[in-house]
């Protein structure tokens, strides 16, 4: 009989353990599960800038340093080794995909082209697509890395090698930037 209760209290912090280091394993997976649907996205937007370089150099082919920006930035996506270096390459290439629709403008006749316009929503819906996946994953990362440093489930966390997710943020300031809104 005295036996029963020391083993029944070691069992409980044994179940308990095993309990939080479920959870955490979990949201470790929902991280990752996040992070996949996050390149999903990105790999759809690289693949449909090569076509919509090719539908743009015909009408703007004197202005090449705005497609050979686009192409460079793109080529430099896949040498990201984390989600914060991922997030600031990829910065980079929505600015210069930015600066070749800044740049389409200037061309009516480019603006009028079937094809261009076709590439330009599905851009637009890849990058929808790639904001609610950045949300999605963004909050799993934050359950996750509460998990992680809230007490007790930091002590098994710490103990079993769990470590913080990085989020997946905007890099550049300008997207930060509130509007400047003017009724006059």
């Amino acid at each position: 009989m005295e036996y029963i209760v020391p083993i029944v209290i070691l069992g409980a912090i044994g179940l308990w353990v095993i309990s939080i280091y479920n959870k955490l394993v979990y949201n470790r997976n929902i991280v990752k599960e996040g992070w996949s649907g996050i390149e999903t996205q990105l790999k759809r937007r690289s693949n449909l800038i090569p076509n919509l370089v090719e539908a743009v150099k015909g009408y703007v082919g004197h202005e090449k340093g705005v497609l050979e920006n686009v192409t460079e930035a793109r080529s430099r996506t896949g040498t990201a080794k984390t989600p914060g270096e991922r997030g600031k390459m990829e910065g980079m290439l929505g600015q210069a995909l930015a600066n070749v629709f800044a740049v389409a403008e200037a061309y009516p006749e480019l603006k009028a082209n079937e094809n261009f316009m076709k590439l330009h929503d599905e851009l637009s819906s890849v990058e929808d697509e790639i904001q609610m996946a950045r949300r999605y994953y963004n909050g799993t990362v934050r359950n996750l890395n509460v998990l992680i440093e809230s007490f007790p489930s930091n002590v098994i966390a710490g103990s079993f090698g769990f470590v913080q997710a990085e989020y997946f943020e905007i890099e550049d300031e300008g997207d930060r930037a509130v509007p400047e809104v003017s009724f006059s």
